[in-house]
């Protein structure tokens, strides 16, 4: 990850800080089975994120887009149909990013899968601010326990840290046990939590 960050400095990895700040963000939805119980527990916790949304379910669920931008959360573009960069022919994933902006209209991108080719960052970093992370949850991972999910945040996280969840079905299980305890642990260490800047 670090030689990655090295290669790639124009991408948002982490926010520097020594403020104990962490960005929650969430990738995938917004969908009705997960997105609102998402919004539920930030709320809980006073805490704000950021929601790399896919264009198709914004298409899907309006509504979802307008409860996420009035409980103050941040909306990021995530691609209309979550296509992988490195299988997509540039001109042909502008046009994805687009399609999504249309909808959303963010300065915030988040490539899926972070999966994104040096062209497609030339050609969109004039637009917008592409943002990574460096603390993966693996939350969409089948092959691990909800506890592990949650392990892999509670270690690696630090001010500034960018953390990605998953507001989807695949990642709902270890979602639903992650969120609320990693929420309430840096809490009570006297964390917040922040939206990424628009």
């Amino acid at each position: 990850m670090l030689l990655l960050q090295q290669l790639f400095r124009s991408l948002l990895w982490r926010v520097e800080t020594t403020e104990k700040v962490l960005y929650l963000t969430f990738d995938d939805g917004p969908i009705p089975e997960v997105t609102p119980w998402v919004l539920e527990e930030l709320q809980r916790h006073q805490a704000k994120a950021t929601f790399f949304v896919v264009g198709e379910n914004v298409r899907k669920h309006p509504e979802l887009l307008q409860r996420l931008q009035a409980g103050g959360h941040t909306v990021g573009n995530h691609t209309e149909h979550h296509v992988n960069g490195w299988n997509t022919p540039t001109r042909a994933y502008l046009r994805e990013v687009q399609e999504c902006d249309r909808r959303v209209g963010s300065r915030l991108f988040r490539p899926p899968y972070g999966r994104i080719r040096l062209t497609q960052i030339r050609a969109l970093r004039k637009r917008f601010r592409i943002v990574m992370w460096d603390v993966l949850s693996k939350d969409y991972d089948r092959g691990i326990q909800p506890n592990e999910c949650l392990q892999r945040v509670l270690r690696s996280a630090r001010p500034g840290s960018i953390i990605v969840f998953h507001d989807s079905l695949k990642a709902e299980e270890r979602l639903r046990h992650a969120l609320p305890r990693v929420l309430g642990h840096f809490s009570e260490l006297g964390y917040r939590f922040e939206a990424l800047p628009a």
